[in-house]
């Protein structure tokens, strides 16, 4: 592959991957449900090792 062939690609479809990755991301954050696993998540720095 040459280099003009790659970056043609990456500059149309990498585009559209990072933003399909990104808004995966969003939607998986703010998915119903998530709110109990996030304050579980939040608290364990707090937790104390027996």
């Amino acid at each position: 592959m040459e280099y003009e062939t790659v970056r043609d690609f990456s500059d149309s479809w990498g585009l559209i991957y990072l933003v399909v990755v990104f808004v995966g991301v969003i939607l998986f954050t703010f998915r119903p449900g998530s709110r109990k696993q996030a304050d579980k998540n939040a608290h364990i720095p707090l937790k104390e090792d027996d």
